[in-house]
Formats: C-alpha cells, sequence, structure tokens
C-alpha cells in the first residue's frame, strides 16, 4: 500500500473527538521508573498534539515524537520545547537506540502491516517497569470503512483504487493483542471501548475519514481532480444512507482497542 499524503489541518478538524481515546489511555498508563525525568518515545506522533499531553503529565520527561510524514512532522515541531522533540522515523522499522520508560502509540498501528512482529523489539527496550501502551481502530467492519472499501472495488474504481485501503485485518482482535503481549515478567491489559461520537456539520463522517482512512484513496487520485471529486460524490451519498443525520446531529460509533503492557521491575 502506498504510504498517504496527510493533512494535519483536516486531520486536526476532529481533534476533540481524536484525542479522547489517547486521554483513556494516557489515565491506565502507571507511574514511571525513571520519574521526574523519564526517556519517553511517542511512536506515530501525527500533529503533535497528543505529545505534548505527555509532556503535561511528564514535565521533566525527555520526550520524541516519531512520525514518518514531513506534513505532520512540520505542523508538530511547533510544540518542540527544551524536553521535547520530533523526528522522522517509520514504525515499521523504528528499533530504539536507548531504553526508554514509556513507548506510546496512537492510532497509528493500524497502518504498519505486521506490527505485532514488532512488539518483542519495543518491549526489549523498557526499562524495569515501564510501559508499553497502544491503541487502535477496531472499526474496519463499520459502514465508514466496508462501503469505502466496496466503492473503491467496484468496476469503475477497481483498476485505479486495487489495494490502496487497509482491509478487516488491519488490527487484530483484543484476545490475540493479549496474547501477543504476554510474556515472562511482561503484564498486559487490554480491552475495547466503543465511542459514540455525535458530529455536527453537513457530511461529518466523510468530514472525519478525509481526515484519516480516506487518505490513500485521496493520495492515489491527487492528480485527477474531476475522478477525486466522483469517487468522494459517490462515497458521500452513501454515508448518508449509513449514517443519517438526526436531531442532535449524527451519531458516528467508533471502536477502538487500547493495550497497556507493564515490564516487572
Amino acid at each position: 500500500m502506498t504510504t498517504p499524503t496527510w493533512d494535519p489541518q483536516q486531520y486536526l478538524r476532529h481533534a476533540d473527538h481524536r484525542t479522547r481515546p489517547f486521554l483513556d489511555l494516557l489515565a491506565r498508563i502507571p507511574g514511571l521508573p525513571g520519574a521526574p525525568a523519564p526517556r519517553i518515545a511517542d511512536l506515530g506522533c501525527g500533529a503533535g498534539n497528543v505529545t505534548v499531553l505527555l509532556a503535561d503529565r511528564w514535565p521533566e520527561a525527555r520526550i520524541t515524537g516519531y512520525d514518518n510524514s514531513p506534513q505532520m512532522l512540520e505542523r508538530a515541531r511547533a510544540h518542540a520545547g527544551p524536553h521535547l522533540d520530533f523526528a522522522e522515523a517509520d514504525a515499521a522499522t523504528w528499533t530504539p537506540a536507548e531504553r526508554h520508560d514509556l513507548i506510546v502509540s496512537n492510532a497509528l498501528l493500524q497502518w504498519v502491516p505486521g506490527h505485532v512482529a514488532r512488539f518483542p523489539a519495543w518491549l526489549d527496550a523498557i526499562t524495569p517497569g515501564g510501559t508499553f501502551a497502544f491503541q487502535v481502530p477496531g472499526n474496519f467492519d463499520q459502514p465508514s470503512h466496508v462501503l469505502m472499501r466496496e466503492l473503491a472495488g467496484s468496476p469503475r474504481w477497481r483498476d485505479r483504487l486495487a489495494g490502496r485501503l487497509r482491509h478487516a485485518d488491519a488490527v487484530l482482535t483484543p484476545t490475540a493483542y493479549l496474547d501477543a503481549l504476554t510474556a515472562p515478567g511482561v503484564t498486559a491489559d487490554v480491552w475495547e471501548t466503543t465511542y459514540l461520537h455525535l458530529l455536527h456539520g453537513r457530511d461529518p463522517v466523510l468530514d472525519w475519514v478525509k481526515g484519516t482512512g480516506l487518505r490513500p484513496v485521496l493520495t492515489a487520485l491527487a492528480d485527477d481532480p474531476e475522478a477525486r471529486g466522483a469517487f468522494l460524490t459517490e462515497y458521500r451519498h452513501l454515508l448518508r444512507t449509513a449514517y443519517p443525520q438526526g436531531p442532535h446531529g449524527t451519531v458516528f460509533p467508533f471502536r477502538r482497542i487500547f493495550a497497556v503492557a507493564r515490564k516487572e521491575k
């Protein structure tokens, strides 16, 4: 799958809803062994808006946010400070060069095929008493993604969009993550939550996915505005039926999978 081009401004349009799962993950991360100045990596930091939440909780920590999107990193570096920096890295190949008290990843691993194979190297880099934590979307079987894949695979679009989109196996089940993380000396806590986001405005679900799941399609059609507009028109009509607007807005159910793995001291 070709790496999509990211649009930080579009992604941040729903920053309040997108940040909530990270806050819920952060609340389950215990104290770190390197306090008051632990070493932290935010893998897939995006625009840096959640990385600063790590700095808020551990103000003396040495924190590095990693991402492979130049557009996201440019936005993230506006948050840089004495203990907070950002660097380019690909989660598919990133191996920590030093010990970390916390490696955290927010809504990234679904973009990394075979990401479970990276867990041993990351856990090996965690200091005793430290934590590896992540959350990923678990909504690939929901209309927002099913309709997107079906449309991309339809006769009109399959030649241009084949292989562009992630499928239902982009993430594992909670049980599979628990199995992958549980090991001698490592205790794992895995859970799932479905958020009922109440979105407002015209075609809000389309606006949401334009910042995330739809990026591969938008990237593939970026050089053909007419085709891009035609795809969005078809997809918009499908989403309006799947997610009708109600009296208070449009309800967008969104399942998330969380994991916190702690290495014993």
